[in-house]
């Protein structure tokens, strides 16, 4: 916290009244400093009244700023709670599915509020989407999350769900056997929001991992 400035002497007081004299609308034009004057009092007349209603107006619009900061944090804190709230609630069925790949088609779309969810290997697997040798890591690029925005690669990828595919995530499904991923499909950029909830998607992997390793008894 800065320590308050030491009043003016008379002639540095003077030098700054004559200064606003002579340049009647400079505050007026440096309106950000009215957020550090204390306001007049109104019974001094209409134009110090102005001046008054000048910094009511910057400091209700610094609040305005600070509300709008606030909740666009919030707002993002909502999203990332409900994507992981929803990857919990995915990895549940998970749990319970006696049928893993049906349950990833069938199920996950719903109790993850995307439009479509797919498994796709490289490799034949009854159910899953076969990949061409080296799509995987291609397009994760080393990641185990991606995010994008109108993938071209759509019909490779998300096959009848293309149309849909505005926004897309790709999470890596490690320890599959061969190389794979999941393609999760969203027309709403909010629910697949890059940056917020990356980590569930990451975990929501390894657990369609755990989930088709105890399909095939592994």
């Amino acid at each position: 916290m800065t320590s308050p400035r030491a009043r003016p002497d008379g002639a540095a007081a003077e030098d700054v009244a004559a200064f606003l004299r002579d340049n009647p609308s400079w505050l007026a034009d440096n309106p950000a400093l009215y957020r550090a004057l204390a306001p007049p009092r109104r019974v001094h007349g209409e134009p110090l009244a102005d001046h008054m209603a000048a910094m009511l107006r910057e400091e209700r619009a610094h609040a305005a700023e600070m509300a709008r900061r606030a909740e666009f944090i919030l707002a993002a804190g909502r999203a990332t709670a409900g994507l992981t709230q929803r990857v919990q609630a995915a990895v549940l069925a998970l749990i319970r599915a006696v049928d893993t790949l049906d349950c990833l088609t069938g199920e996950l779309p719903g109790v993850l509020g995307l439009d479509a969810v797919a498994l796709c290997v490289e490799a034949d697997l009854a159910g899953a989407r076969l990949l061409p040798a080296g799509t995987v890591a291609a397009v994760l690029g080393g990641r185990d999350v991606v995010f994008r925005d109108a993938p071209e690669d759509a019909a490779l990828l998300h096959a009848e769900a293309a149309r849909l595919a505005r926004h897309d995530a790709l999470v890596r499904v490690p320890d599959a056997g061969a190389p794979a991923l999941l393609a999760l499909v969203a027309r709403d950029r909010s629910l697949l929001e890059p940056g917020q909830g990356a980590g569930a998607l990451v975990f929501l992997g390894r657990a369609v991992a755990a989930a088709l390793a105890r399909r095939s008894g592994g």
